[in-house]
């Protein structure tokens, strides 16, 4: 069952928290996306594949840090790791 508020200002308070979850969303799904695909690219040895992708994973993490979709310190966290994994030697 979902509460619809009455108060006008508990609407619109609602309306936009709506809002703010969808882009929050989209904006992890997107760098998510990129992240599997890189890893998945490194893992079969593309690594010119991984690298065309790498600046749109930047960008993608660093936008999601910027409106706090996620914090500020696993962006940094996911864009080391990934940087070492693509400079480590494959087999």
């Amino acid at each position: 069952m979902i509460v619809i508020p009455i108060i006008q200002s508990s609407q619109k308070r609602l309306r936009q928290s709506q809002r703010r979850h969808e882009r929050n969303l989209q904006r992890k799904k997107k760098f998510k996306q990129l992240l599997r695909q890189i890893r998945r690219h490194s893992l079969a040895g593309q690594t010119a594949e991984a690298q065309e992708l790498l600046p749109q994973l930047m960008q993608a993490v660093d936008k999601a840090a910027r409106h706090h979709t996620i914090h500020s310190n696993r962006a940094a966290r996911i864009k080391s790791r990934l940087m070492r994994r693509l400079q480590r030697p494959r087999p």
